[in-house]
Parts: C-alpha cells; sequence; structure tokens
C-alpha cells in the first residue's frame, strides 16, 4: 500500500487512540492537574511570539546532582510519554489585549501578536489561561509566559543548534544519543568547555551589555523542553527561546518534519521578527547546519555576519568552505570554543577581556 495513503489513517487511529486514554485517565480519576505550558518567546513591534502546549500534569521537578540512572530514567520517561489536551482555548493578556488560541490535535498553541504600541526592550511577563476547566477540583488553570524583547542597540544576534554544539549527545550515534539521553540530568550532562562564557561574550557584545538576543533551533523534540531550560540554568548558559520539533506522526509524514526543513523555517521566521539585524550562526558538521545555514545565506545575502561549526564529524567540508568563500561570508570550522572566540575577538564581536574569561571558563571546566 502506498505510504502516502496510509498516513492520514495511521494519523487518525492514533488521535483516536490519544482521545480515548486521556478520557478514560479523566474518568477514573488518574489525571490530577493539567498545565499550560509556555515556551520562551520573542518579538518586535513587528510581532510578539509565544508557544507551548496544554498536556496533563506529570509531576517532573528539577533535578538533583545525586541523582541515579533509575531515577533520571524514569524522569525522562514521563517526558517522553505524555498525555496532551487538544482543541481547548488558551487565553492570552498582553498590554490589557485579551488573545485567544486553540490548541491543536498534539497540543501546541501559538500566539502571533501584532503590538498596539512598540515594546520596551526586556523580558516581558505574558499572561495565560485555560478559557474554561477541564477536571472538576482542579482550580482555573494559569501560566506565565515571558517574552524577549531585544534592545535596540543590539549589535547583532545569535542562532545556535544545541546538540553537539552547545552540548555533547553523539546525534549521528543513535545508542550513544539514547544513553545520554535516558542516563543522565540537567546536572550530569556537561556543555563543551568554555560553552557558557563564550556565549555570554556574544550576548554582550562590543559594547560589553548583554544586549545581543540569543535563540536556540534545535531538532530535538519539545518533550526535552524543561530539561534543556534546566541545563541551560544549571550551567549559566545565556537564556534565549528555544524552537524545538515535535517528532510524532503527523497526516502526512511519517515523522513530522525533516532536520532541514525545522531549521530553515525556524531561522526564516526569527530573521523575519528583525529584519534590521544581522547574525552569527553557531552549529556542528555532524548534521546538516553547514548546508542550511548556506541556504539561509543565499536567501538572505548580506544578512549572516560568519557561520561557526564544530567539527564533531571530521567531515570532509572544503567544498563547502569554497562556496561559503564565494557568498563572502566567514565560515569558521573550529575544534573548541577558543577557535570560535578569537574569530570573534578579531572581528570585534566579542571583547578581549571576555575572551580571557572564555579561556579561564575552558580550562575550569576541562579540570571539572
Amino acid at each position: 500500500m502506498n505510504l502516502s495513503r496510509l498516513l492520514p489513517a495511521l494519523y487518525f487511529f492514533k488521535r483516536k487512540v490519544s482521545q480515548a486514554k486521556l478520557w478514560v485517565w479523566i474518568k477514573l480519576g488518574w489525571v490530577k492537574s493539567i498545565l499550560i505550558q509556555p515556551y520562551l518567546g520573542f518579538g518586535s513591534e513587528k510581532e510578539i511570539y509565544l508557544a507551548g502546549r496544554v498536556l496533563v500534569d506529570k509531576g517532573i521537578t528539577p533535578a538533583n546532582p545525586e541523582d541515579r540512572f533509575w531515577k533520571n530514567f524514569r524522569t525522562m520517561q514521563k517526558r517522553f510519554f505524555t498525555i496532551v489536551i487538544p482543541e481547548v482555548a488558551v487565553l492570552a493578556i498582553w498590554e490589557g489585549e485579551h488573545v485567544e488560541v486553540q490548541t491543536d490535535e498534539e497540543g501546541y498553541f501559538e500566539f502571533r501578536i501584532h503590538p498596539k504600541n512598540k515594546p520596551d526592550p526586556a523580558w516581558h511577563a505574558i499572561s495565560l489561561s485555560l478559557k474554561k476547566g477541564l477536571l472538576r477540583n482542579q482550580p482555573h488553570v494559569t501560566a506565565e509566559g515571558l517574552i524577549f524583547i531585544p534592545s535596540s542597540q543590539a549589535d547583532f544576534g545569535v542562532i545556535s543548534d544545541i546538540d553537539d554544539t552547545v552540548v555533547p549527545t553523539g546525534a549521528m550515534r543513535l545508542w550513544d544519543m539514547l544513553k545520554t539521553t535516558f542516563a543522565k540530568n540537567a546536572h550530569s550532562r556537561v556543555p563543551f568547555p568554555g560553552v557558557s562564557a563564550f556565549y555570554e561574550g556574544l550576548h554582550k557584545g562590543a559594547a560589553g551589555i548583554p544586549s545581543n538576543p540569543l535563540f536556540y533551533v534545535s531538532s530535538s523534540p519539545w518533550n526535552l523542553y524543561d530539561f534543556l531550560t534546566e541545563l541551560m540554568e544549571v550551567h549559566q548558559i545565556p537564556p534565549g527561546p528555544l524552537m524545538l520539533r515535535d517528532l510524532g506522526l503527523s497526516r502526512d509524514q511519517l515523522i513530522a518534519g525533516s532536520h532541514r526543513d525545522h531549521k530553515l523555517k525556524q531561522i526564516r521566521h526569527i530573521l523575519g521578527v528583525y529584519p534590521e539585524l544581522n547574525f552569527i550562526l553557531i552549529g556542528d558538521s555532524g548534521q546538516e547546519d553547514p548546508v542550511i545555514y548556506r541556504e539561509i545565506i543565499e536567501e538572505m545575502p548580506g544578512r549572516i555576519l560568519a557561520v561557526y561549526i564544530r567539527n564533531v564529524a571530521n567531515r570532509e567540508l572544503r567544498q563547502l568552505q569554497a562556496e561559503y568563500q564565494k557568498l563572502e561570508v566567514p565560515f569558521v570550522l573550529v575544534q573548541d570554543t577558543m577557535e570560535a572566540s578569537a574569530h570573534a575577538a578579531q572581528n570585534g564581536w566579542i571583547l578581549e577581556a571576555d575572551r580571557s574569561e572564555i579561556q579561564r571558563k575552558k580550562v575550569k571546566d576541562e579540570e571539572d
């Protein structure tokens, strides 16, 4: 049978099973609490963007450094075996304006608000709530999202991958990736040496003021959102919106969206919200980052200052480097953080004092 004909039927079956599971759990009283999980948003005078998901609360709490394998495994298992709340109304209040959207069949929602006034550069809170209750004994479901508005003084923005760019994952080796994902937690998963100081230096830029926005675009599933935000907080990596993806079965794809399509879509969106801002792109050689970034450069000439690629796969990239040279965008293939920071300092994108801090932090990370 043709797969394209089979997928809609499989997806319909999947959705009916999920709906039946949710109904049974609620009837049996197994659903004690429902939560709104907002993802960090971003915006400008052009658009305020916030996404999130409504799902059954599994009671996941922050990790401890002492947590053992089985505790980490059970917690990660909870993240992947989610029960989502489809087709419910979510209300947002932004600057006194009430906006309502509905969750999709996977429990996701998106707000794209066109602000009436120019928002101040800062982190802004946005109130979220479910329009009506779903459980008898649960009080009104509310949450607070956060929107980042960059300063007009920002020199540039940064868009970075996560897996094998910020933190070693072994994304090209399935067994290594599964072991890393399920056996460790936000404390025991350790970023590459010096990464936190390097990203902080880029965040501060040449002015030494933390005003340059950072965005993290990854093909990791949304199920890992709370884990990744916790990891970044634990290891002092500057926060920024995470743009992850849904890996489940969709109506027309066995896996909902390819790595390439997801990254292109999210990077285009970010560059579209900030048309006056240029960007540095950071990734690794393990997957398609160099090719995806080249495509962005070709689509939007003049918007990309440089591309830093961590060489984790020892791939032959000379042809790509030649193509970047024709596009007149630096393609910097690096073995460690210091090589990237050296190029950034030479171009005046980070301060020499911050580069010294990156060196100090790298040495400390390697000793730890």
